[in-house]
């Protein structure tokens, strides 16, 4: 059974240290046990249009939400020494190491793998000709809010647990 930890992260502007919210779903021996998630004041509290069209976050809603850094001693915990899951990892990876970088926090203490498990990918490779998370999702009949953050890391969760059957899914 599988042990991992998803993570996926929401951007108040394309700058990658502009977290607005982050979901973390932990799964121990294949099953969901812990499900975090908050918004997250991102500097100086700026938004972008587009990306509060895509995910609905707005500036008034984190204007009283903690900084990355101050959220971080919940998130140490649960990302520490973790088998690690994203749906375009790279992106959600990336994202971590430059706000941890942006806001003096060490990236390397969290223990984590060099490049981590990527659902995408993974799908590209069982024969997914379209891999965006909503289209995998459909597809494997996963329930999805995207660009919630926990509901986007709750299906590349599910979507790494069920990937077995991805071959099954797909209509030729």
């Amino acid at each position: 059974m599988e042990t991992f930890t998803a993570i996926d992260f929401e951007l108040a502007t394309s700058d990658y240290v502009s977290v607005c919210s982050v979901g973390i779903v932990n799964v121990v021996d294949g099953k969901i046990v812990n499900e975090f998630y908050s918004l997250v004041h991102p500097p100086q509290n700026k938004y972008m249009w587009q990306t509060t069209r895509v995910h609905g976050i707005k500036a008034k809603d984190t204007l009283n939400a903690p900084t990355f850094k101050e959220l971080f001693p919940q998130l140490e915990p649960l990302l520490c020494n973790q088998k690690m899951v994203a749906h375009n990892e790279l992106f959600d990876r990336s994202v971590l190491q430059r706000t941890m970088k942006f806001y003096g926090l060490n990236y390397k203490t969290l223990d984590l793998p060099e490049k981590w498990d990527c659902t995408s990918n993974i799908y590209r490779s069982k024969g997914f000709l379209k891999t965006k998370l909503s289209m995998c999702c459909q597809v494997m009949g996963i329930p999805l809010d995207h660009h919630d953050a926990l509901s986007d890391a709750r299906a590349s969760a599910l979507l790494y647990l069920h990937q077995d059957r991805a071959a099954d899914s797909l209509i030729i």
